[in-house]
């Protein structure tokens, strides 16, 4: 049974005012840094990084994320960098806040995804949005591969995995790591694309059709194996690594250097 956490006061949930202020910082990276994701990468990132075996500092998980250099070093011309230490201070506040809600609903005990302390993914509609546009202005999409709903929040959970497999290595107990497999084959599920028929508006019941049903089920079978990644890690505890203890050669063996000479008459002497 998954502890309960306390529930975050709803007045300090990020709004969407504050949403709209980390894609204004985002896309100033990416005036400097064309790579810098979208938020919706950032949230799903985040909410691997928090699910990870091992805490993962915030300087190390950052540099992985924008290419920022940690405070003191220098910047690479080709990464990302903030425009000031002021915006980068900024920044950090917004994502320690999201950081707490996510983590906040991980640790909660909920028991259906309608429930207000669930974890629900900060995640756009792109195909959606673009399907209420007039036509004249769809006509600018065409051609244009949009992303499936949540693809790009499961693409950023995954890049997140990718960039520790040693803190995502299948663990011994075979139940754990059949338990780990299928939690993230349904992340990984929600990386490829929606080819089914648009039934449903995802996030506006009166939107367009944009998402099939069976993405949306997908979809919740996602933010479950979230769930369940978040119980395994912090069951399993972190890696112990396995001490070896070096053995010394017997004073008449070989010297291991290569010298040639008998342990005793080289390192082994005195």
């Amino acid at each position: 049974m998954k502890p309960v956490a306390p529930t975050p006061s709803p007045d300090t949930f990020l709004d969407v005012e504050a949403f709209d202020e980390l894609d204004a910082i985002l896309d100033d990276l990416r005036t400097r840094y064309d790579e810098t994701p979208q938020w919706e990468f950032c949230e799903g990132f985040m909410a691997a990084v928090i699910c990870s075996r091992r805490p993962i500092a915030e300087d190390e998980y950052l540099s992985v994320l924008l290419a920022t250099p940690a405070p003191g070093e220098d910047a690479d011309p080709e990464g990302g960098s903030f425009a000031s230490p002021e915006q980068r201070e900024r920044f950090l506040t917004l994502w320690k806040q999201r950081w707490s809600e996510v983590e906040t609903a991980l640790d909660s005990e909920v028991d259906s995804l309608e429930d207000d302390n669930c974890y629900h993914p900060e995640v756009m509609d792109i195909r959606g949005a673009v399907a209420d546009m007039p036509a004249e202005e769809q006509a600018a999409f065409k051609g244009e591969d949009l992303p499936a709903f949540a693809q790009v929040w499961a693409l950023g959970f995954m890049f997140a995995v990718e960039s520790w497999p040693d803190e995502w290595a299948a663990p011994r107990d075979k139940d754990a790591a059949k338990w780990l497999d299928g939690a993230l084959e349904a992340v990984v599920a929600m990386t490829e694309d929606d080819s089914a028929a648009p039934e449903v508006s995802p996030l506006n019941e009166e939107g367009a059709p944009s998402t099939s049903i069976a993405r949306l089920n997908a979809f919740g079978e996602a933010i479950w194996a979230v769930y369940d990644l978040r119980e395994l890690w912090k069951t399993m505890g972190p890696k112990v690594e396995t001490v070896r203890a070096e053995v010394t050669p017997g004073r008449n063996d070989l010297c291991p250097c290569g010298s040639g000479k008998k342990y005793k008459k080289c390192h082994g002497a005195g």
